[in-house]
Parts: structure tokens; C-alpha cells; sequence
């Protein structure tokens, strides 16, 4: 049966499986540390882990033993680098040849455009990615190991720079607390936002800045994602310091008012927040909120629609206002495939963040803004929350793990999954105009 399978079912199949695997070994007695198993808790965290999203319903550092947290991180882990990366992994330590189905399903997976040397990537991207792991785990651990001694500054280490590289936002210190207890820390900021930021960027991008002194050149896909992301990123940045100066940054020097607005502009791919988002003013969530939307780019650990989408639809509308029929930057034409696809996952993350936050509305008297927020923060799997998750009851909480999943996974998947074998009829209609504007 699974040979049958296309490579959007095989991702989707493949997610579906491993959350409910997660799901078990988390409704263990072993795994709680009050040893009372709520399998709904054990299904949300298990959804929220490998979709890297970071929500939650209890809090990770007090309400798991070390066998749960070893298993969220396990699993944010594998959901972060993708499933795809681990099932190569595995046939690289057991030298299996990977075969052209399963090559079709790596391509699918990083977003890649071509097939060529797809095996050589996923090696590297997991090379890269354990390198870049480790090189966090041992930063952290220098600088907790005087506080927290040798083994609780050790396992921190560890389990912080892999939620961060994966942008997963799952955090050890207890009461919901995240890192809002290290306000303004550059030695945090630095490390996390490091990071955040490399995973959020996407394995191509990485890749090509990696072998750029050798090809001197990057791909326009490389060169729109690190200017968009620096776009966002800078501009998140003083957005944010101005918004909240005299707010949450209350009592910070500059410096450290500057470091905590760099690191929630960066984090709108992950849950980390050196502030409490739920006492921030409403223009601070809304530009949270356009930001979460957005995420991170293709191929990468963070979700949203990406912004490579957002680029494309900037693109266009300049283009159009210019009278132009092609989509042009630096001097090349974008494909108009590409438009199609961007129109299509913007068009579908809309339409499923609309519905989902008015079927949560319907059984919760919360403000708009705040149900919209988690939402957003969910279908983006960023994690960053205004303390609504764990007051959902069962539907609003089930609507969330879906919008967890389908952000993840994500739209053109979950369509591509459902439409496989219906071959569409070669007939072209003649031209009809309709009224726009």
C-alpha cells in the first residue's frame, strides 16, 4: 500500500504516524511526572513537537520526567530536519541505495526545484545540522555551567539549542516561562537568535552560502530569501523597540531594549520570548501576528506561508502596476508556476487561519485578537502564545493540534495528498474577461 503512496501522501502518512507513536510512548506513566496520563495533553504535545511548533498545554520542564522530555525533543528533532532527512539518515548507516521514489520524496520534502544531487543534500543537511546542534549545546552549557552545575547545564544545553535550530520553541524552566527571566542577555540573544535564524533560513540557502567562496554566486532563490529575511528581521526589530519602549522593555538599558526586540523579531519563526506576550499592546501582536504568518523560508525548520511567497506577491503587484505581463527581479523572469504556487498557499493559509479562528470563536468568549494570535502562531508552528492554548476546551484544543498539522505539513500537501491520480483533461477554453477592481 505505501508503494502507491505519492510522495505528499508519503509526508503526510509518515507525520500522521510518528505523532501518534509520540502520543503513546507520552501517555506512558514513565513519561509524566505525576504519573496521571491525559492522552489529549499526550496528543497535543506530541502534534506540537513534531510540527516544531512549541504550543502547549502543561508546562514541558515540570510536568514531564527526563523519558518525556527526551521524547519531545526526539521528536521535535525529527519533525524539525524532516522525516525524510532521518529516513536517509538511516539507510546511510545501514548503506542502502536510496531509490528514485524515495529521492522524488527528499525533493518534495525540501521544496527543491530539480532532483539533481538531492542524496548529496540531505547528507549535508544533516551533517550541518548536527554540527550547528552541537556548536549551540556546548555554548549554552559554558554559560549555564556555573549556575546549574555540570549535568542540568549539560542536558539545558542540549535541549535548547535543538528546539531553537529547529524552531520548535520548547523550553525547560518551568512555569510557562520560557526565556523571559533573561531579558536583555546578549550571550542568549546571540546564541539563540544564531540558531533560530540558520534553521529558519532553509538547507538550499545554507547551502549555497556554505560553498559560495568556491561558486561565487547564489541562486536568485538564495538571494530573495536573505534579503527578505533581513527585511523582516531588521524592521521587526525597531518595530518592536518602538512599539513597546516604555511597555515590556520598561527598566531595560538600550542595549538590552535593543537585543530583546532583535530576538522577538527574530523569533517570529519560534516560540522563545525574552518578554510576556500576553501584557504586549495590540500593535505589537498584530505586527506579531503579520510576522508569524510569514515565517521562515522554504525547505527550512520554520513554518508559515514563507517568504519567498511574500516576495513573489511583491513582485507581482510592482510588476502589475507597472504594466508589466512578467514578474521581473534582478533581472530575471519569475516562473509563472511559482506565482500560481505562491497565490495558492497564501490564498489556502488564509482561508484556513479565517476558519479555524471562527470555529474557536464560536465556543470561547475571547477577543478576536487573542483567538486569531494563537491561531496564527499555530498554522505558522511558532509557538509564541497570549496564554489562550491551555484554557481551550477539548474542540478549540483538537482545532489547534489541525492547525499545528496543516501548518507543518502544509496546504499545497495536504492538496496535493487528496488530488494524487486524478489526471487533469487536456482542453483549453477560450478567453473570458471578468471585471477586477
Amino acid at each position: 500500500m505505501l508503494a502507491k503512496l505519492n510522495p505528499a501522501q508519503t509526508l503526510v502518512a509518515g507525520f500522521s504516524v510518528i505523532i501518534l507513536i509520540g502520543s503513546i510512548l507520552l501517555s506512558l506513566p514513565i513519561a509524566v511526572s505525576n504519573g496521571e496520563v491525559n492522552f489529549l495533553t499526550s496528543f497535543f504535545t506530541a502534534t506540537s513537537a513534531l510540527c516544531v511548533t512549541g504550543l502547549v498545554l502543561v508546562d514541558t520542564g515540570t510536568h514531564w520526567t527526563a523519558f518525556g522530555q527526551v521524547v519531545i525533543l526526539l521528536l521535535f528533532q525529527v519533525g524539525g530536519l524532516g522525516i525524510m532527512s532521518f529516513a536517509a539518515f538511516l539507510a546511510f548507516i545501514m548503506g542502502r541505495k536510496i531509490n528514485l521514489k524515495e529521492r522524488l520524496t527528499m525533493q518534495y520534502s525540501l521544496n527543491k526545484s530539480s532532483l539533481g544531487g538531492i542524496v548529496n543534500v540531505f547528507k549535508y543537511l544533516l551533517i550541518f545540522s548536527f554540527i550547528i546542534e552541537f556548536i549551540g549545546a556546548m555554548a549554552l552549557f559554558i554559560y549555564w555551567f556555573p549556575s546549574m552545575g555540570i549535568k542540568k547545564a549539560l542536558w539545558y544545553g542540549i535541549f535548547h539549542s535543538i528546539s531553537a535550530f529547529n524552531n520548535a520553541g520548547f523550553d525547560l524552566f518551568g512555569n510557562f516561562a520560557s526565556l523571559t527571566g533573561y531579558a536583555g542577555d546578549t550571550m542568549l540573544v546571540i546564541t539563540f537568535s544564531a540558531l533560530l535564524l540558520i534553521g529558519g533560513l532553509g538547507f538550499i540557502v545554507v547551502y549555497e552560502l556554505i560553498n559560495y567562496p568556491k561558486e561565487h554566486s547564489l541562486s536568485l532563490h538564495s538571494r530573495i530569501v536573505l534579503i527578505t529575511t533581513a527585511i523582516l528581521v531588521i524592521g521587526g526589530t525597531f518595530l518592536f523597540w518602538a512599539l513597546e519602549n516604555n511597555l515590556l522593555l520598561h527598566g531595560l538599558t538600550i542595549g538590552e531594549k535593543l537585543s530583546t526586540s532583535f530576538l522577538q523579531s527574530a523569533t517570529r519563526t519560534c516560540g522563545f520570548t525574552m518578554v510576556n506576550m500576553a501584557d504586549s499592546s495590540l500593535p505589537t501582536q498584530i505586527l506579531m501576528m503579520f510576522m508569524m504568518f510569514i515565517g521562515g523560508a522554504p525547505g527550512s525548520t520554520a513554518g508559515g506561508i514563507k517568504v519567498t511567497t511574500l516576495a513573489i506577491l511583491f513582485f507581482a503587484v510592482i510588476s502589475n502596476m507597472r504594466g508589466k505581463n512578467d514578474i521581473e527581479v534582478f533581472e530575471r523572469r519569475i516562473a509563472f508556476g511559482d506565482y500560481q504556487k505562491a497565490i495558492t498557499v497564501f490564498s489556502l493559509a488564509f482561508v484556513f487561519i479565517s476558519l479555524l479562528i471562527f470555529l474557536i470563536s464560536i465556543g470561547h468568549d475571547y477577543p478576536l485578537n487573542v483567538i486569531a494570535f494563537e491561531v496564527i502562531s499555530a498554522v505558522g508552528t511558532v509557538g509564541l502564545s497570549l496564554g489562550l492554548t491551555p484554557h481551550l476546551d477539548t474542540i478549540g484544543q483538537l482545532l489547534i493540534i489541525v492547525a499545528m498539522f496543516l501548518g507543518r505539513v502544509g496546504p499545497l500537501t495536504i492538496a496535493y495528498s487528496m488530488v494524487y491520480g486524478k489526471k487533469p483533461v487536456d482542453i483549453r477554453y477560450a478567453e473570458g474577461r471578468i471585471m477586477v477592481g
